[in-house]
């Protein structure tokens, strides 16, 4: 049996502004733009990996939470501890540059882990955190 990762899901606040870090900051190409009932789903994903996804939704959406949990996913949201993506680079400090340079807020700078990676952190437009490891 092979189990692969398809999709990870990601809310967004303002679907400009997640595309411009998406597309523009990360190179990430737009595989899908739906829009439906006044709302947008953007599906993002690297180039030359077009099984792996980022679908980027209206947070809130699902018809099964409730109005109190509605008001918690968005002060999370506000906050940045709501949900997060870790993602992979072969060149940490090139990447860091560009991602610092679209000022995008910065978490942390290029650190040596004690648990043996090196990686780097940010919040998307929405507050999603993002961290960036390098590969060995």
């Amino acid at each position: 049996m092979e189990i692969t990762i398809h999709s990870s899901f990601l809310p967004h606040t303002d679907p400009e502004a997640s595309l411009a870090f998406y597309r523009d900051t990360l190179g990430f190409e737009v595989r899908l733009d739906v829009g439906y009932e006044g709302m947008r789903w953007l599906t993002v994903g690297p180039p030359g990996q077009p099984s792996t996804a980022i679908v980027l939704h209206p947070p809130n959406v699902d018809p099964g939470v409730t109005e109190d949990e509605r008001r918690t996913i968005t002060e999370m949201m506000a906050k940045g501890t709501y949900a997060g993506v870790n993602l992979a680079t072969t060149d940490l400090d090139e990447t860091f540059k560009r991602v610092e340079a679209s000022n995008a807020e910065v978490v942390q700078e290029p650190t040596n882990q004690p648990y043996g990676v090196r990686d780097c952190a940010f919040r998307d437009p929405a507050g999603n955190m993002i961290r960036i490891q390098e590969l060995a």
